[in-house]
């Protein structure tokens, strides 16, 4: 009915040229020996401008060279014998790096012999401007809690947000410092997240939780028999994480002869577990913590220098609430938020003067210590908004252990002029001053009197 079937085997060409993602045929030896038309326009070069040619011409981000042998001694893909979907960047002959999905297969003989590979470059440009511009829209108009749930608009958490973004798209490690509360475990997972390692583990690990010994086999793993209560193998955080990011959070607790061996780690990627002396390739995104001052410790001899320089190449500072006041209605509300939910509670927000009480408080646990007092508050309130009489009593007298009597004068000082700064710039209208403040009318007034303020005549 339908004729003799043509042999389709003769009209391959014209099918692979076809193909909307790139095509590359490769030797063993990893050059180039046949590139569709799709190929080209994705990397820049003719077809004849890559025969012949190295594939690392591409210098693609996910390629791991293993020798300059051939076959299986090439790389990965040789190795592995097939590659899916992995995310990656290309480098087009103009230098532009592009963003692609790239899979692979080797190609056997009828012997099974390896006889090449052939690999598919899917463009993910699109995608990916696509994807920005939806998250850079949710930022803006607030379709979401925050950044990777971290609360904050103002200025040094605008600028925080912006620095993690950019480190997100490389693998130099990352050391986060801030006082304890502010929220640097939740900065590590925002640079993983953001990142091209997303989809892999996030790895934590609490270096002050463990002694030496624990602490080593948490984090290179240990084999049976390896010390006593070692029933059997267990796999180190290192190796959890590979190919994904790890955290070591209170980096500053590790002891001495641990960092010998993290430094050894960090430097040729490579872990040993406890009680074997056979490596393992670890491949791990290295971000560290710490609220102590390494460089102190350095200079006391408690922490190695060249581990310090090793993990410290771009610091990264998180912001103390103290730093950030703007920041606490929005965060205040975002944990009632949330209580609400689990509790049940008819609670919708907080009233003026205990809010006023908030934004004043030293918050010396920071964000930490912000979520317990609502806690606290969520207790004793019954419904409606949370008041003064709700709040602990640090809170309404303002007192903490960073506030001193010199500091409070200075604040009040510094309150009472920003007060009348507003009030004299915009005729002496309240309305107006409390929104500049993001406080009640009421309160204005109120500190009017408290300061002595009077419109003048």
């Amino acid at each position: 009915m339908f004729g003799p079937r043509p042999d389709i085997g003769k009209y391959w060409k014209t099918i692979v040229d076809t193909l909307n993602d790139g095509l590359l045929v490769l030797d063993t030896m990893g050059r180039v020996i046949a590139a569709n038309p799709a190929a080209e326009k994705l990397t820049g070069y003719t077809e004849e401008e890559l025969k012949t040619k190295d594939c690392r011409i591409l210098n693609c981000t996910d390629c791991r060279i293993i020798g300059e042998g051939h076959k299986d001694k090439w790389c990965k893909l040789f190795v592995k014998g097939q590659v899916r979907d992995k995310k990656c960047l290309i480098t087009q002959k103009d230098r532009r790096t592009v963003h692609i999905l790239k899979s692979g297969t080797v190609l056997r003989d009828p012997d099974g012999e390896i006889v090449g590979a052939v690999e598919i470059l899917k463009d993910m440009s699109q995608i990916i401007q696509q994807q920005r511009e939806i998250k850079a829209l949710r930022q803006t108009f607030q379709l979401d809690e925050g950044y990777h749930g971290i609360i904050g608009k103002s200025p040094v958490m605008q600028n925080l947000f912006e620095l993690i973004e950019n480190l997100a798209q490389s693998d130099a490690p990352v050391m986060i410092s801030g006082e304890s509360g502010t929220g640097k475990e939740l900065v590590a997972l925002a640079i993983h997240e953001a990142g091209p390692r997303s989809t892999k583990p996030f790895v934590k690990v609490n270096c002050a939780a463990l002694n030496e010994n624990l602490l080593e086999s948490e984090l290179f793993g240990h084999i049976r028999g390896a010390f006593t209560g070692a029933a059997r193998n267990r796999v180190g955080r290192f190796e959890a994480a590979h190919e994904g990011s790890i955290f070591l959070d209170e980096l500053g607790d590790i002891p001495l002869p641990l960092q010998v061996k993290l430094l050894r780690v960090l430097e040729e990627k490579k872990v040993e577990r406890v009680g074997e002396h056979k490596t393992i390739s670890v491949d791990a995104r290295i971000i560290t913590a710490t609220n102590k001052n390494l460089e102190e410790l350095v200079r006391q001899e408690k922490f190695r220098e060249d581990l310090y320089f090793r993990i410290n190449v771009f610091p990264l500072h998180c912001p103390s609430l103290a730093q950030r006041r703007e920041d606490i209605p929005g965060i205040v509300q975002h944990f009632i938020r949330q209580n609400a939910n689990d509790s049940r509670k008819r609670i919708l927000g907080m009233t003026p003067e205990a809010m006023e009480r908030m934004i004043t408080y030293d918050w010396p646990g920071n964000v930490r210590e912000l979520r317990n007092v609502i806690d606290y508050a969520f207790v004793l309130c019954p419904g409606g908004g949370i008041g003064l009489e709700h709040l602990p009593a640090k809170i309404i007298s303002n007192d903490s252990r960073h506030s001193g009597i010199a500091t409070m004068a200075s604040g009040t000082q510094k309150e009472r002029d920003r007060l009348l700064n507003i009030l004299s710039g915009n005729g002496w209208n309240q309305s107006e001053a409390a929104r500049k403040l993001g406080v009640s009318r009421v309160t204005v007034w109120k500190r009017m009197k408290k300061f002595g303020l009077k419109r003048p005549e």
